[in-house]
C-alpha cells in the first residue's frame, strides 16, 4: 500500500510563490502516474496537474498553465508542484495522488477518481 506525504504548503500573498512536496513509501515510485489535486471549503476537487511515471508527459490545468510546474525525482520517491503567481482563488488543500500505470490510461490522468492512492493534503492560503 503507497503512502503519500505531502508537505510545503502555507500562506502566501498575493503574486507570491510556493514549492509542494510528496514524498511516497510502501511501493515502487516509478510504478505510478502521479497527480496534483486541489479542494476549496464547499467545493469539488479539482485536477491541478500530473506527470506520467517517467516524468516524460505532464498535464496542466487551464486555470494554471503557465503558473504552476510538475516535475518528479524517482530516485527520491518524491513529487513536486512549483506554484508561482499565486492568486486568494488558488486558496484549496492540495492533495497528491497516484495511480498504476499500467492501468490508467493518459488520457485519464486529468480525472481523480483515475487515482487509487491519496495523501492528506497540505493546506495553501493565498491572502489578497
Amino acid at each position: 500500500q503507497m503512502r503519500l506525504v505531502e508537505s510545503g504548503g502555507g500562506l502566501v500573498q498575493a503574486g507570491g510563490s510556493l514549492n509542494l512536496s510528496c514524498v511516497a513509501s510502501g511501493g515502487l515510485f516509478d510504478f505510478y502516474n502521479m497527480g496534483w489535486f486541489r479542494q476549496a471549503p464547499g467545493k469539488d476537487r479539482d485536477f491541478v496537474a500530473a506527470i506520467t511515471w517517467d516524468g516524460t508527459s505532464t498535464y496542466h490545468a487551464d486555470s494554471m498553465k503557465g503558473r504552476v510546474a510538475i516535475s518528479r525525482d524517482n530516485t527520491k520517491n518524491t513529487l513536486y508542484l512549483q506554484m508561482s503567481s499565486l492568486m486568494p482563488e488558488d486558496t484549496a488543500v492540495y492533495y497528491c495522488a497516484a495511480n498504476h500505470r499500467f492501468e490508467v490510461d493518459n488520457s485519464d490522468l486529468t480525472k481523480w477518481y483515475a487515482y487509487v492512492y491519496w495523501g492528506q493534503g497540505t493546506q495553501v492560503a493565498v491572502s489578497s
